[in-house]
């Protein structure tokens, strides 16, 4: 199976092809793969170099003359680097843009923590108006990328990864899906920690969740399951953990309620590894949600 990241480079390939006010804005990072569309649209596949700064700004630009530009490389570089001029080119300015990352929060260990970025989600909850999408496989992928493209002057960023789940759901950019009904709990899984987190709750009686847009969180869908399946939350994020908890409470906000996030932990890993050793570590592995999740929701854990 292609990631979502071999299928992101086609896909707004094609994009570029349909829609002559969306260009594409690469820092290095990625231009191999936008080779044929820049020859066939030199104007609207833009290189700034090793500028992760002016990659925001450029944007930014693009936006203030009424295009739809696309942003893309990897999380650290595109959130954490320039997280200034997505503040203020993009978010003072009010103008949209399409952020894209790829190497999400340890995808790529022997790049070292230069290239991690588990915070980008919480970085970004500092700012007002961004539309967050997580997709766990890479047809979802391309589905949230033409959902991104075509909203309007909205700011919107897609998380890539190289962790993906088995099959593809429908998704639609909005809402939460559910996935498993019980009685017991309420486990919300984001994007491709899915097939970790149906693995670890089989035989628990918990209502399973499958979010792959996060910002704006799907509340309402959130308080139907704890209608029937109380109010004890699990979180599963594949970034820094506890990023959603202040939404889940938000949502919940009226009725007496208990959270638990899991993810990504603050301790910062200093040995490379791999991509399975990272998420054993953090405890997103099958065996350790269901110790967690289990425990959490009271009911019996079967090993």
């Amino acid at each position: 199976m292609d990631t979502m990241r071999d299928r992101f480079a086609p896909v707004l390939s094609r994009i570029l092809d349909e829609d002559p006010r969306v260009a594409v804005v690469l820092a290095e990072i990625g231009k191999d793969g936008f080779a044929g569309a820049r020859r066939r649209h030199p104007d609207r596949v833009i290189n700034v170099g090793i500028r992760e700064q002016l990659l925001v700004g450029a944007a930014a630009g693009l936006a203030l003359t009424g295009m739809r530009p696309v942003v893309h490389t990897f999380a650290s570089f595109l959130v954490e680097r320039p997280f200034e001029q997505v503040k203020l080119d993009l978010g003072h300015q009010d103008v949209g843009a399409v952020l894209v990352s790829a190497a999400a929060s340890f995808d790529w260990p022997a790049g070292g923590y230069t290239h991690m970025a588990p915070g980008d989600i919480a970085l970004l909850d500092t700012l007002d108006g961004w539309t967050v999408h997580v997709p766990g496989h890479p047809d979802e992928a391309e589905t949230l990328l033409r959902h991104a493209v075509a909203a309007g002057d909205d700011k919107v960023y897609v998380r890539l990864s190289v962790q993906a789940n088995r099959q593809a759901l429908a998704v639609d950019g909005q809402r939460l899906r559910t996935v498993r009904e019980g009685r017991s709990g309420v486990v919300v899984a984001v994007g491709p920690v899915l097939d970790a987190v149906l693995t670890a709750t089989e035989g628990l009686d918990v209502t399973v969740l499958y979010a792959t847009t996060v910002r704006p969180f799907d509340g309402a869908a959130l308080r139907r399951a704890t209608e029937t399946a109380g109010t004890d939350v699990v979180l599963v994020e594949p970034y820094l953990a506890g990023t959603s908890t202040a939404a889940v409470s938000e949502a919940l906000s009226d009725v007496p309620h208990r959270v638990l996030g899991l993810g990504v932990g603050r301790r910062e890993l200093r040995r490379y590894g791999t991509v399975e050793e990272h998420v054993a570590a953090h405890g997103l592995d099958a065996g350790s949600l269901r110790e967690r999740i289990g425990r959490f929701a009271g009911g019996p854990v079967a090993r």
